[in-house]
């Protein structure tokens, strides 16, 4: 988790937070936030969903595993017909863009 700390920092500023405005978000203080950033803590998998979801990035983008910051797309709130259409949206597009087309 090398980079862990600097990837944090920057969403969180990217985001327009605090240190303590990230803390309360997750329950922690501002010092463990500090901590992460300074890369002398490593959050808890638990922690770590949380932050994942606040800046709707994956955990593997934190973990500093993948390198694009790939946005998690929220469609808890849709219905299974919706979600098959934004599935085949996604994969027509894929096809699109390898074709070239």
């Amino acid at each position: 988790m090398v980079d862990f700390g600097n990837i944090l920092k920057e969403l969180r500023l990217q985001a327009g937070m605090t240190q303590k405005d990230l803390a309360a978000k997750i329950g922690v203080t501002k010092s463990v936030i500090s901590y992460y950033e300074l890369s002398e803590r490593s959050p808890s998998p638990e922690v770590l969903i949380k932050l994942a979801n606040i800046f709707r990035v994956t955990t593997d983008y934190l973990l500093g595993i993948d390198t694009k910051p790939a946005e998690v797309l929220d469609i808890s709130d849709l219905k299974e017909e919706d979600i098959a259409l934004l599935r085949h949206t996604a994969e027509t597009l894929r096809n699109k863009n390898k074709t070239g087309i």
